[in-house]
C-alpha cells in the first residue's frame, strides 16, 4: 500500500514538474516510480515523452517500447514513439506507429496531425493533406493544421487553396509569422508579386529575426529579375542565417538567371 501511495505521489509530481517545464526533475521522478514498480506502463510513457522534449529520441523510444511491451494496446504509447521517430527522420517507421495509435484511438487530433506531417516528409502530399483534414474535423480552430494543410496543397501545386487554407490559419492567428511568410511564398508562385512582398513585410514585422522571410523577399525579385533587390535581402538572410541559406541560394531554381552575375557570385562565396 506504501509502495503504491509512493508511486502516486512521483506519479503526480512528475507530471507537475513537466507542466512546468521542468523536464530533467520530471523525468527523475518517474524514473523513482519505475524503480518502485518496473512495469508501470504510464510510467514508461510519460518517461517516453519527457525524453523527448529533452531531444533524447533514441531513449524516448527505447521508454516507449517498454510501455508497449507491458501494455501492447497504449494509443498514446504508439503515438509517442511516432513522435520520436519521426524526429530522428525515420518517417515510414513513424507512420506505422501513427496508424496503430489511430487504430486503438481514432478520435487523437495529435496522431492525426503527426501522421500528416510524416506523410508530407515523404512526400505523400495527398495522403497528408487528408490527414490534416481529419485533425481539423476533430479540432478545427488549430491554425497550425491549416498552415501544414497549406503547404501540402502547395507542394501539390493547388497554390488557390493553399491560400484559402493560409487565410483560414491567419484568421485564427494574425500574427502567425511563418503563415504570412509561406503565404508570400505561395503568391509569388502565382505571379502576385506586390501582395507577395507586403506578405513577407508583415512578416517580418512581427518577427524581424526571420531569415526567411528575407529570402522569400529575395526569391520574389529574383523571378522579376531585380538584382539589386535580390542581392540586398539575400545579405539580410545570409547574416541571419549564414550557412542554411546560403547554401539554399547555391541550388535553388528562382536565382538560375542570376548565379552567373559577379555580384550574385560574390555574396554567395561570402
Amino acid at each position: 500500500m506504501v509502495q503504491s501511495e509512493d508511486s502516486k505521489a512521483w506519479i503526480n509530481q512528475g507530471h507537475a514538474l513537466r507542466q512546468a517545464g521542468h523536464d530533467e526533475q520530471a523525468l527523475a521522478r518517474y524514473d523513482r516510480v519505475l524503480e518502485l514498480r518496473p512495469n508501470d506502463s504510464r510510467a514508461w510513457n510519460h518517461r517516453g515523452y519527457v525524453l523527448d522534449n529533452l531531444c533524447r529520441y533514441e531513449d524516448a523510444i527505447e521508454s516507449f517500447e517498454n510501455a508497449l511491451t507491458i501494455r501492447p494496446d497504449y494509443p498514446l504509447a504508439w503515438h509517442g514513439k511516432g513522435m520520436a521517430l519521426g524526429k530522428l527522420s525515420r518517417y515510414e517507421e513513424a507512420l506505422e506507429c501513427f496508424d496503430r495509435s489511430l487504430r486503438l484511438h481514432p478520435e487523437n487530433y495529435s496522431a492525426w496531425y503527426n501522421r500528416g506531417k510524416a506523410l508530407a516528409c515523404l512526400c505523400h502530399y495527398r495522403e497528408a493533406v487528408e490527414s490534416f483534414d481529419k485533425a481539423l474535423e476533430l479540432k478545427p480552430n488549430r491554425h497550425q493544421s491549416w498552415y501544414s494543410k497549406a503547404t501540402a496543397q502547395a507542394n501539390l501545386v493547388r497554390y488557390d487553396e493553399a491560400i484559402d487554407s493560409l487565410d483560414t490559419a491567419l484568421i485564427l492567428k494574425p500574427t502567425c509569422y511563418y503563415a504570412w511568410n509561406y503565404r508570400g511564398i505561395v503568391l509569388s508562385k502565382l505571379g502576385r508579386y506586390k501582395e507577395a512582398l507586403e506578405n513577407f513585410e508583415k512578416s517580418l514585422r512581427l518577427r524581424d529575426d526571420n531569415p526567411n522571410a528575407w529570402y522569400g523577399k529575395a526569391c520574389c525579385f529574383a523571378l522579376q529579375n531585380k538584382l539589386d533587390q535580390v542581392l540586398k535581402n539575400l545579405e539580410q538572410a545570409f547574416e541571419l542565417s549564414p550557412q542554411l541559406h546560403r547554401v539554399m541560394a547555391k541550388t535553388d531554381s528562382h536565382f538560375v538567371r542570376l548565379r552567373s552575375h559577379p555580384k550574385f557570385k560574390a555574396l554567395l562565396e561570402g
